[in-house]
């Protein structure tokens, strides 16, 4: 196959607007994935933490994106339990599937090389504890499936296009793989370019009966860590879909009324993701220049901190704290220690004249 003449290449020829447009992106993307690789200042503390939480955030998005109805909170529940709890409802069933896949993906990405075994077995271990698509775990589509558009309620709000009939989703999907590992091999385009058009393509052929929204987005993350992108485990892009939803929708069906077309138009779609993951490069970017001292305590450690950050003064006794926060002298001491050992309170006087002042 001659990839380079392929219409998965040609339609990468962007005019010099769009051009423009995609390359100045790039270079804040690829600026802040620079900054992220050469600074230490995350501690790997706070990197856990702030991975956690991405991890209920973006299952969250993106289920909800779905019209799954589970709130972030009730997905943080679910994360703590999901290994001792029965799962009552589908919503919780979809929502355990793909947390469980994306902290594989974010712990093992450069194990899972972007081919046709890789995403059917992300589809079929993401919807594993899902009863209703049992029947088609890993599986490619026997039955048309159009991509359609849902509200919050599940509800069917219009069709963005029809996809690949499922008589030809194999083929296609085999070339998708291919001219993508191609493409990355030779260095074809940038890879967020790759990535980008590797998505909608995917999206377009919906390669399975369900969950190909859910896979995608999956596969979105594990195509930017492997291209070095690694603040994608603090900063979501599935928050940042679902809070455009609609541009999504739009990107998608505007996109797709060129496509398999001689002239195919990929700009809509490009200029759509690319402004996602700007601005989830912003995001990681904030987390670096910010002061992230909650992320780093515990829950009673935070109560004290917060507490000591609501003082006119900021100034307070180990007395104050204990009457304040209601914990035992040992853990007001414990936690006054690291908050010490953290240069976020200086020592003041000695013996029963001590005191505590945050630090400026």
């Amino acid at each position: 196959m001659n990839w380079q003449e392929h219409r998965l290449s040609n339609r990468l020829g962007l005019n010099a607007e769009a051009s423009e447009r995609i390359y100045a992106a790039i270079a804040e993307i690829d600026t802040v994935k620079n900054s992220w690789r050469l600074t230490n200042r995350l501690m790997p503390q706070m990197i856990e933490r702030l991975t956690q939480s991405v991890l209920v955030t973006s299952t969250g998005a993106s289920n909800r994106i779905e019209g799954n109805r589970l709130t972030d909170d009730e997905v943080q529940a679910l994360y703590k339990t999901m290994r001792i709890r029965k799962l009552k409802s589908r919503d919780e069933q979809e929502v355990v599937g793909y947390l469980e896949i994306l902290q594989n993906v974010f712990e093992y990405s450069a194990a899972m090389p972007v081919r046709e075994s890789t995403i059917l077995q992300l589809h079929r271990d993401m919807l594993s504890h899902s009863d209703k698509d049992q029947g088609h775990l890993g599986q490619y589509k026997i039955g048309p499936n159009r991509v359609e558009a849902k509200d919050v309620s599940g509800n069917v709000m219009g069709v963005i296009f029809d996809p690949t009939p499922p008589w030809q989703t194999p083929q296609e999907m085999r070339d998708l793989c291919e001219w993508y590992q191609w493409a990355v091999e030779t260095k074809f385009k940038h890879p967020l370019i790759l990535t980008a058009n590797f998505i909608f393509e995917y999206l377009a052929i919906h390669p399975f009966q369900d969950g190909n929204g859910r896979t995608s987005r999956v596969l979105t993350n594990l195509m930017l860590l492997q291209h070095g992108y690694a603040f994608t485990t603090v900063a979501s892009h599935e928050k940042i879909i679902e809070d455009h939803k609609a541009d999504y929708y739009l990107a998608l069906n505007r996109t797709q009324r060129t496509w398999k077309s001689e002239v195919e138009d990929l700009s809509p779609w490009l200029f759509f993701i690319f402004d996602v993951f700007k601005e989830q490069a912003s995001k990681a970017l904030k987390l670096l220049e910010e002061d992230q001292t909650e992320l780093l305590l515990s829950e009673k450690q935070l109560a004290l901190w917060r507490w000591a950050n609501n003082l006119a003064d900021g100034l307070f006794s180990p007395k104050m704290a204990l009457e304040a926060t209601g914990f035992p002298a040992r853990t007001v001491e414990q936690i006054i220690k690291k908050l010490v050992g953290m240069n976020k309170l200086e020592r003041i006087g000695e013996g029963r004249g001590t005191r505590y002042r945050l630090r400026k």
